[in-house]
């Protein structure tokens, strides 16, 4: 019996002391050893202010009149495609950074008063998932670039496309980041 329980609790040690090291190692380099998606959450009541739902989803709805391009979707399933559901936030995080720095920002003046509403109402979800990493990220970075690449590819009509799909981002980040169970449902 000793002899079982000594073979048995060896690898229990080994695997232990090897946990140890490397929370010693990192801890020297200045890292913390943290869960790699952490950080990649926001809270339901972020999504909650009545007034914020109606400015996006009415931002969405102008846009989408101006958007003569309809047999793309940006945010869809083609987007998740490959992108396991736990890291379905990061990937939202990124494609939120994409749409404020690379059309918000240029057309915010446009669709106003929703505009100016609803960029700094993003900004904040953006800041809050600042610390969200996730290190290994070929699928979502390859799926992120498609998402670039179409929206470049289609000038300011792409532009246009993602700002009248900012209610399906809304969407997307509150059910991947906020994980709701109920409403809101999004058939990717």
């Amino acid at each position: 019996m000793a002899a079982l329980q000594k073979s048995v609790s060896s690898p229990l040690v080994a695997t232990l002391a090897a946990g140890c090291l490397l929370i010693l190692v990192l801890g020297a380099q200045g890292a913390v050893a943290v869960p790699i998606t952490s950080h990649c959450r926001l809270n339901e009541s972020d999504f909650q202010e009545p007034y914020i739902i109606n400015y996006t989803f009415t931002l969405a709805q102008e846009a989408s009149l101006a958007d003569n391009i309809t047999d793309v979707r940006l945010i869809g399933k083609k987007l998740f495609q490959g992108i396991n559901v736990t890291k379905r936030c990061y990937l939202l995080k990124q494609v939120l950074n994409f749409t404020l720095e690379e059309v918000l920002l240029p057309q915010s003046d446009k669709f106003q008063p929703y505009m100016k509403e609803v960029v700094p109402f993003f900004f904040k979800l953006s800041k809050k998932l600042s610390q969200c990493h996730e290190y290994d990220s070929q699928h979502i970075q390859r799926n992120v670039q498609n998402l670039k690449n179409t929206v470049k590819k289609l000038g300011e009509s792409g532009e246009i496309k993602v700002i009248g799909e900012l209610n399906l981002l809304f969407i997307a980040l509150r059910r991947e980041c906020a994980q709701v169970e109920q409403g809101w449902k999004m058939d990717y």
